[in-house]
């Protein structure tokens, strides 16, 4: 049986770890968490903040899909865009999910990235 979702993984061209940092720690805020020493020789980064863990694996080929991408839960949506784009990555808003805002964004490599809030009303039953 499920319990949870323990990780997501994205791939990530070989040599992109530093990239990868500087977006997902200093854009993102999350802090990097050591790989086992039986998975670190093939190369990547894994990110955590709170109980959301993002693994970034070494593809060689890599190519970001155009539309795959994790849904990530936020609070105080208006300013974690802001500081997104204050990087320079890309914020590009999305009003089509009902009791939501939304928007995407892309790392260094160009994986896609979906942040959501529900709208207050929608998450505590109100208005509904």
């Amino acid at each position: 049986m499920l319990t949870a979702l323990d990780h997501v993984q994205l791939a990530a061209p070989p040599g992109s770890e530093d990239l990868l940092r500087a977006y997902y720690v200093h854009a993102l805020g999350m802090t990097e968490t050591p790989k086992p020493a039986a998975l670190a020789g093939r190369g990547g980064c894994w990110f955590r903040a709170g109980s959301v863990r993002l693994h970034l694996g070494v593809e060689p080929g890599f190519r970001p899909a155009r539309k795959a991408h994790p849904g990530l839960r936020v609070t105080g949506i208006d300013a974690y865009a802001a500081r997104i784009a204050a990087t320079g990555a890309p914020v590009t808003w999305d009003d089509a999910l009902p009791g939501h805002r939304r928007f995407y964004s892309a790392d260094p490599v160009g994986n896609r990235l979906e942040f959501l809030e529900p709208h207050p009303e929608a998450a505590t039953g109100i208005g509904t």
